[in-house]
């Protein structure tokens, strides 16, 4: 946690890092899991963050846009044009919304919906959404917060990796290789 409270002192808006020691261990998982187990990861966890944006923001509606595109993406429903505007909106509203924990769960989403583009942005999920996490508790009251969600994200990527072949979902052609 050290970290992130010299990243707040510095007054960084994303407290998390891709080399943060606390992220670790889940990006050596991530690194040789395929597309799509990192893709049914993502957007299994942004599904909580969406529901937790509408629950604030019941009348917004770009989170779950973005997330529904994500998977219609993901599945060959739509081109990537389509589903990459949708998730341009998601992080536009971040720039409209005056709690920083919820510009960062929208940045959460956008970022768990771009993975279906690359794995690349796979850590780009925990990075945003444990800095929401963080910036919801204080920095005082977050570190065992922090460490149940990182486990969660474990947990979950290793389920995908056991399971993917179980997902009963179409895939796009470009997630097939």
């Amino acid at each position: 946690m050290e970290e992130v409270r010299q990243r707040s002192r510095r007054g960084n808006q994303v407290l998390f890092a891709k080399d943060s020691a606390c992220l670790r261990d889940l990006a050596e998982l991530l690194r040789p899991a395929p597309h799509r187990v990192a893709v049914l990861w993502g957007l299994e966890l942004a599904r909580g963050s969406v529901e937790e944006l509408e629950e604030r923001y019941p009348a917004e509606r770009r989170p779950r846009e973005a997330w529904e595109a994500a998977w219609a993406w993901a599945s060959g429903e739509i081109k990537m044009r389509l589903a990459q505007r949708k998730i341009l909106d998601c992080h536009a509203l971040a720039k409209e919304l005056d709690s920083p924990a919820d510009r960062a769960l929208c940045h959460a989403v956008g970022q768990a919906c771009s993975i279906v583009h690359t794995a690349g942005h796979a850590l780009g999920y925990p990075i945003y959404d444990l800095t929401a996490l963080v910036n919801r508790l204080g920095l005082e009251h977050c570190a065992q917060a922090v460490e149940e969600r990182r486990r969660v994200y474990t947990d979950r990527l290793l389920y995908w990796q056991e399971h993917a072949g179980e997902y009963r979902g179409a895939w796009a052609e470009f997630l097939l290789k």
